[in-house]
């Protein structure tokens, strides 16, 4: 019996994370013969949002932002938004249970990435 392999996909922020992604993922199915499941991972209320399910694909979001250059309400929560970050990646993960995690970069790359690889699963940059 052949099972699907499954991907998380992170990428996020710009087009220049959204859409090599997205072809990543397409080159990827076509290769696999749709023998693929792919779960994408973003930014919430960032682009990748509408870009992302606009090419047929799922997405989750995380609650992560980057730094401002100034001191703002924003910064301060940073280690919140991170913390919060990392565990939701973590219960994707546990939830997906991906074969193999690949970030294109984005807010919300690291902290996927960073637990997918404290669980041992494969990462690809």
């Amino acid at each position: 019996m052949n099972t699907k392999k499954k991907i998380i996909i992170s990428a996020g922020g710009t087009g220049g994370h959204i859409y090599p992604a997205i072809a990543v993922a397409q080159a990827l199915q076509k290769r696999l013969n749709n023998e693929v499941e792919f779960l994408f991972v973003g930014a919430q209320d960032k682009m990748e949002m509408q870009k992302v399910p606009q090419a047929g694909y799922a997405i989750k979001g995380l609650w992560i932002a980057g730094l401002q250059r100034k001191l703002t309400l924003q910064n301060l929560l940073f280690p919140v938004k991170l913390l919060s970050s990392l565990w939701k990646s973590r219960a994707i993960i546990k939830s997906f249970k991906p074969d193999v995690v690949i970030g294109t970069g984005g807010f919300a790359s690291g902290p996927l990435l960073q637990m997918a690889n404290s669980l041992n699963i494969p990462t690809l940059i």
